[in-house]
This record gives structure tokens, sequence and C-alpha cells, in this order.
């Protein structure tokens, strides 16, 4: 009876050698042709830029002239430095007829030759302004001599430069110093108050205030 060949250790290790060197080999075989495993890095954002808000171009208006008052008049082109003190009084009812009273003083150390009452002549609509009443005396034929203190009683355009739309009454001399009571006649012709400007002037020259200005007035009427 043939017994069975015993494996010298000699053989075992070399059984042993063989398996090993085939294991490493295949590990080497599978990390050579294993595919490589993706490397992600953060990449930048993409976000657009920030625009800055936009800014619609605003219109830059002029400023709006303040519309005049009604009856007003525009300041002459001339004016006199001699300053005046002016005063007015009115006395008429709401609904009817009276007077308008306008004080002057002159302020100045020169003698004003003619001093100028000036008002819109469109005033007449509301208030018909006149320096005296009409009456029989006065008018009719062969009656006493007239006399007047007005220089001048003018609707322009006048003859000596009165504009357009306006009334004009002279008045006058008015020495340094002195005062001059002016009556005017105020006829009522619409119900209702009325604010008027009255303007002071040495010929087509206007006055001075003494408080400073051009010598015009705002004169409120019941």
């Amino acid at each position: 009876m043939t017994r069975p060949r015993e494996r010298t250790p000699r053989t075992t290790r070399l059984s042993a050698l063989l398996v090993l060197a085939l294991a490493t080999t295949a590990c080497s075989l599978t990390t050579l042709f294993a595919s490589p495993t993706p490397t992600f890095s953060p990449s930048a954002s993409q976000t657009s830029p920030t625009q800055p808000p936009s800014v619609s171009p605003t219109l830059s208006l002029p400023p709006t002239p303040t519309p005049e008052p009604p009856l007003s008049l525009a300041l002459p082109k001339t004016s006199d430095p001699r300053a005046v003190e002016v005063t007015w009084k009115a006395s008429l009812p709401a609904d009817g007829s009276g007077q308008l009273q306008i004080t002057v003083k002159n302020l100045g150390a020169e003698r004003i030759t003619e001093l100028v009452l000036r008002w819109p002549t469109a005033l007449k609509q509301n208030i018909f302004l006149a320096p005296f009443a009409p009456s029989q005396i006065r008018i009719r034929e062969g009656g006493p001599a007239l006399y007047q203190l007005w220089t001048k009683w003018v609707e322009g355009p006048g003859e000596r430069g009165e504009p357009a739309s306006t009334t004009s009454l002279g008045w006058g001399p008015l020495d340094p110093g002195a005062t001059i009571t002016i009556p005017l006649i105020a006829n009522r012709k619409a119900a209702g108050p009325v604010a008027f400007d009255l303007q002071l002037l040495a010929g087509e020259a206007i006055l001075q205030l003494s408080t400073s200005g051009p010598a015009e007035l705002r004169v409120q009427l019941p």
C-alpha cells in the first residue's frame, strides 16, 4: 500500500508566496484600471453683480409766479426818491355810495408840483371815484365860476403818458412838510366789497412811502 506524499514545509511556503504574489498583482491591476474618483472643488457663485437702483431724473420746473390780484397796477418805469406819508379812510355803506378820503403828507424838502393819484379804470364797474359830485350849480349856463383843486382827471392812455386802463387824478401843489386831504366821491355801481391798487406819483414818477418802497397802497372798500 502506497502512502501519500506529505507536503514538505518548503512546498507549503512556496504555495503561500505564490498566493500572496497573485493577490498583490490583482490589487495593483485593480488600482491601475479603476476609474478615478471625481474631485469636486467649490466654484465661485455665478450670481450677477448687484445693479444700483435706477433713479428717474427729476424735472426741475421753474417757480410759478404768483398771479396778481384783480384791479392791480403795474409800477411805473420811473420813480421819484421823495417820500410821502399816506393814509386812507372809506366812509360808505356796503350797499350804497359814500366817500373815500386820501390824506398825503410831503416828507421831503422839495415841493411836489403835481401829486397824482392813480387807480385801475376797471374799478368803475364796482365803484366810480370822482373828485366832485355833479350839481345843477356846476353845470348850468351862466353859473358861478368853477373852482377846482385838481389839475387833471384822465382815463388813459393820456397825452402826458398816462397808461391805458388807468385813471389819473392830479392834485397840488404840495409843499414840503405840508399835508393835503383829497376827498373822492365813491359812487357804487355793483354790490359787494372790492379791493384795488392806488398809486401816488409826482407827474409820471412814483413817489416813495415813508416806510420804504414805492408809494402804492391796496385799498379795500366794503
